[in-house]
């Protein structure tokens, strides 16, 4: 692996005795790959990308690049950031105002022969498509541009490994989505290693090959974002991914016939595993229903009602409740427009069913 983590742990001065700002943390990253980490406000992934760049001292564990150690707790072992050849982006552009497009770029690579320099500085300027606004002030370009501009300027030195600190937290929505694709292009091409940081799902999903959902400091799953969203590992992680709801359920057995969850929906038998009733406690259980797993048919007798719903271009995500007061959610197409108060058929088509201990917080 070329990025390692190992058991990796955070405290900031005067925190208390409570928790870690991270917590034993594990993970990898093989030579090449976009690492992304999630998670709410305050879950430590900023704190962890810090610790990787050297800006914040680990308590415990081993952080190694490439083979390299950068730092080992048990051996009191930190390399200076500066001297861990490790690139940052962050929030904010901080990019001179007074420089040209180029001369920011440029910045980082004083130490190079003038012609070396120029030559590096317009290669990866032509790589994030901006070569042409070599010449031009900061101001003069969108904040998608200045955002290319500052990755143009990280990469310059050709860094072991890459950090993004949510660079694109103060872009409109629309231009994020398109920038985070573009963005996964740039740094494919130019063959880096980089661990990003963001709250948004989307970005997550554009952007990683693998992504990490953190929650209270601690990393509750590393995966690709196909597993995190239908193999959720713990129940935080299937909340906080996507849309859905815990519906009391409880498996059973019938007589010579495989396992089966009832729900107030039905009964659902595509188990990821072979799960024994008495897996749970008389095998009652908590199953996770995500809004597409609800579809919307008027000739099912399963009715419920709109509770609330929100419009998104081309589908509803409508709340509803059944009449015996569990509530879901549903996408529906959007030229299915019901009213609020108005009772729909919907029945349940679930791949494989998704399923925790009854009310347990993970």
């Amino acid at each position: 692996m070329f990025l390692e983590l190992e058991g990796v742990s955070v405290r900031y001065p005067g925190a208390g005795a409570t928790r870690d700002a991270v917590a034993n943390v594990s993970l990898a990253l093989r030579a090449g790959q976009i690492g992304v980490l999630i998670g709410p406000s305050g879950c430590g992934k900023t704190s962890l990308l810090r610790a990787v760049a050297g800006l914040e001292r680990v308590q415990h564990g081993r952080i190694t690049v490439d083979k390299t150690v950068l730092a080992d707790a048990a051996s009191g072992l930190s390399v200076a950031p500066e001297a861990r050849r490790v690139g940052m982006v962050f929030q904010e552009y901080a990019l001179f105002p007074h420089l040209s497009v180029e001369a920011n770029v440029a910045f980082g690579l004083r130490d190079m022969p003038v012609a070396e320099r120029r030559t590096r500085t317009l290669e990866v300027l032509d790589l994030v498509g901006l070569a042409s606004a070599a010449k031009r002030a900061p101001h003069q370009l969108s904040g998608g541009q200045q955002q290319r501009i500052a990755l143009a300027r990280a990469l310059a030195p050709k860094p072991r490994l890459l950090l993004l600190d949510e660079p694109f937290s103060s872009l409109d929505v629309d231009l994020r989505e398109r920038l985070a694709q573009e963005i996964r292009a740039i740094l494919k091409q130019a063959g880096a290693t980089a661990l990003f940081v963001t709250h948004d799902q989307l970005e997550a999903f554009a952007v990683g090959d693998v992504i990490g959902v953190m929650h209270q400091g601690a990393l509750e799953q590393w995966d690709d974002a196909y597993t995190l969203y239908h193999r959720p590992a713990t129940r935080f992680v299937a909340d906080f991914i996507g849309h859905g709801v815990f519906t009391p359920a409880q498996i059973v057995l019938p007589p010579g016939g495989h396992p089966v969850v009832r729900t107030p929906l039905g009964e659902l038998d595509k188990l990821i595993e072979c799960l024994l009733p008495d897996a749970y406690p008389q095998g009652r259980c908590d199953v996770l229903l995500r809004a597409d797993d609800i579809v919307h048919d008027d000739a099912s007798p399963v009715k419920a009602r709109i509770e609330r719903k929100a419009f998104r271009g081309s589908e509803f995500l409508y709340t509803l409740r059944l009449s015996s007061g569990e509530s879901l959610m549903a996408h529906v197409p959007s030229h299915h427009d019901h009213q609020i108060g108005e009772w729909i058929g919907i029945r349940a088509e679930v791949d494989h069913v998704v399923i925790f201990p009854r009310g347990a917080a993970r």
